[in-house]
């Protein structure tokens, strides 16, 4: 089912059994009150005739039910709202393909070599910026601008919810919160997209997921007061900061400011004490978002219908953005390892766990699955556990490999190649499509693949970084050799053969891989990721892993 975001499309698709179930109860509540009322009204038409004592006595009687009616209401829609001590469930977001929400604003697609085109594009960007940043990382380089070293210590006592962090912590042990995820490969770029919702009364944004962030920002208003702010002529949805009872700004003199969000690019500038903490936020494709931090009050659905809200949960109130990343998308929500993280934040509250299953990345708009935060329903039937390598090259989530074998047979790969502590590694991230390998990976994964294809003819396409591209006419996946990665504890993540033989266009397919720098570390994107349930247990820093079909 579909919900439509204010004016905006339908786009939101979500477990709908709590909210009937409220407006059922409420209808009931409702439609008996309306019962009594006219009961009431009858009983005092019928005592008009006598004394006036007794009507202003029945006249007070129908008041008080009016009263109790309401207050049972506004009680029943409080319990509703807020949703704690309940014993199951989970807290989910669906996840929308980038290419679905521009196929819903542009009323039609970018033709398949073109779209594939801006994908690379923006790729080939953000897997640079990713190198060089994690190259200053483990080079021993200072950050640039106002910033601070990352702490051990990544977790934040659990009062997200108002205090009392032991004690929520035991209300949601059993509970999980969920946000519904669908690719839109068919309108244009590459990256999956989460409904939000933010402030007092809640808001509806919707965010791009990115593993590979920490900050989570929304295009905002902020102090339009008198008129001045309009909506902007393009008709994108914002956050507006006023509205909100609960908004409230950090000051850019606090330690806060000065300190904490250094590494979340935190501005210098500071006119007055109690003037807002700005940010210039740039990303590893380019794109940057200018804006102000505050603390805000989130909304999470629960698996059992209810909904719970997260109070002080940063958040940034751009002003203003610029990049492809952010054409089709209100911001970002930040599920990458730091402090102000809201996987952090969240997950935290939820036993420390959240997961995503990204469906086909070329799946009908209709088709989603969840980002969850807490326990997910397992969606596969067997799960594969390695571990997890947290505060190396934060805000990034790395695992050890160490090797790729095509058709059973390991290929001759350096080990430094996988060494995430010296001058590569291996992450996993949400925001980046292709599958990028550092070049002495690259080089012999392309050489055993392109093998398998001699027999389709090679076609000398342009697009980009994608080195081999075929007539894919009487093309059946059992030609290619299955591809495995090697997991260093003994785990194996064995892909789909279309998340590395990737259609291109209407009889075209190409090897879905891109040569990375070296030194440097190499990505597996979402393609890769696709059709797996993916378990990111932060506690325990261990990865989970199974095939799945993210129904």
């Amino acid at each position: 089912m579909s919900f439509a975001l204010g004016n905006g499309p339908p786009l939101f698709r979500s477990q709908t059994r709590g909210l009937h179930f409220f407006k059922k109860n409420t209808l009931a509540i409702v439609f008996s009150c309306y019962i009594n009322l006219q009961i009431t009204y009858v009983y005092i038409s019928l005592v008009t005739c006598k004394k006036k004592k007794m009507v202003t006595h029945t006249s007070q009687r129908g008041f008080s039910l009016l009263i109790i009616c309401l207050f049972t209401i506004v009680n029943y829609s409080l319990k509703f709202s807020e949703g704690l001590r309940v014993s199951g469930g989970a807290v989910k977001l669906e996840l929308i393909h980038r290419h679905h929400l521009q196929g819903e604003r542009r009323n039609g697609a970018a033709q398949p070599l073109e779209r594939l085109r801006q994908l690379l594009h923006s790729d080939a960007v953000r897997l640079r910026a990713i190198s060089h940043k994690v190259m200053l990382k483990q080079g021993g380089a200072g950050p640039v601008r106002r910033r601070i070293r990352e702490t051990d210590d990544a977790f934040i006592p659990a009062s997200t919810n108002g205090g009392g962090g032991s004690k929520n912590k035991e209300l949601f042990s059993n509970v999980s919160g969920q946000l519904p995820i669908s690719s839109g490969a068919d309108f244009g770029t590459g990256q999956y997209f989460v409904q939000f919702r933010v402030g007092s009364p809640a808001q509806k944004v919707v965010l791009i997921a990115d593993t590979g962030s920490d900050l989570t920002w929304m295009n905002c208003k902020y102090r339009c007061g008198g008129g001045g702010c309009r909506r902007n002529s393009n008709k994108r949805r914002l956050f507006w900061a006023d509205r909100s009872s609960s908004f409230r700004t950090v000051p850019c003199s606090s330690t806060t400011c000065t300190n904490d969000l250094a590494n979340l690019f935190s501005l210098t500038r500071c006119p007055s004490p109690i003037s807002p903490c700005a940010y210039d936020y740039r990303y590893s494709d380019g794109s940057a978002a200018q804006g102000l931090f505050g603390n805000e009050t989130v909304t999470l659905s629960l698996t059992n219908g209810r909904k719970t809200r997260l109070h002080n949960v940063l958040i940034g109130c751009s002003i203003s953005s610029s990049g492809p990343t952010f054409q089709s998308a209100d911001g970002v929500i930040g599920l990458g390892y730091s402090n102000y993280s809201l996987a952090v934040k969240a997950s935290n509250l939820f036993r420390g766990i959240f997961s995503y299953c990204l469906v086909d990345h070329l799946s009908p708009k209709n088709m989603s699955s969840y980002l969850t935060f807490g326990s997910a329903k397992q969606q596969t039937d067997t799960m594969h556990y390695t571990a997890l390598i947290l505060d190396v090259i934060n805000p990034f989530y790395a695992v050890s490999v160490n090797g790729i074998s095509i058709g059973g047979s390991m290929l001759d790969i350096p080990a430094e190649i996988w060494d995430v502590k010296g001058s590569g590694g291996v992450i996993l991230d949400s925001g980046t499509s292709l599958t990028s390998l550092a070049g002495p990976a690259y080089r012999p994964v392309m050489a055993a693949l392109k093998k398998s294809l001699s027999g389709f003819e090679k076609l000398g396409l342009d697009v980009g970084p994608l080195e081999y591209c075929f007539n894919s006419t009487g093309f059946v996946e059992t030609v290619v050799p299955r591809l495995v990665f090697h997991f260093g504890d003994g785990a194996r993540f064995e892909p789909p053969v279309k998340s590395y033989v990737i259609d291109a266009a209407p009889g075209v397919k190409c090897l879905g891989f891109v040569g990375g720098a070296w030194p440097g570390v190499s990505v597996v994107g979402n393609i890769m990721q696709q059709n797996y349930f993916w378990e990111f247990d932060l506690v325990n820093r261990r990865l989970g892993f199974g095939s799945s079909s993210c129904k």
